[in-house]
């Protein structure tokens, strides 16, 4: 089974989440009821939604990580699946996502670039 469909199926279970199209228009989402939180784009790129506050706090660690590519100015991080352990770290992020959203968009959210980065980061393979 694919990385990124093994992920699906953990994830959809979660009471938070719910499954639909991804308003970018390739592939799923999975949404939480104030925003979308994951599209999976294939069978190795996801993008997750976090928050720019979320962002700024684990940049560090985000920045180091193989698996995971920043685009400037997106709330979206883009996580490339290699392994068991990449959907283990997308499991914990998407809980950082889910806690992050609980209270919905800021109005400063919502003017911020909300489009997923899916078109925007390049993946080159380990």
């Amino acid at each position: 089974m694919k990385l990124a469909q093994r992920a699906m199926e953990r994830l959809e279970v979660w009471p938070d989440l719910s499954s639909g199209p991804a308003s970018c228009g390739t592939g799923r989402a999975l949404r939480s009821v104030h925003s979308e939180i994951v599209h999976f784009h294939s069978d190795h790129d996801v993008d997750l939604h976090l928050t720019e506050g979320a962002i700024e706090r684990f940049r560090g660690d985000l920045q180091e990580s193989t698996a995971i590519r920043l685009v400037p100015g997106s709330r979206w991080v883009t996580v490339h699946l290699d392994c068991d352990t990449d959907v283990d770290l997308l499991m914990s992020l998407v809980s950082v996502a889910l806690k992050a959203h609980q209270t919905g968009p800021s109005p400063a959210g919502l003017r911020a670039r909300s489009e997923c980065n899916f078109r925007r980061v390049t993946v080159m393979p380990r």
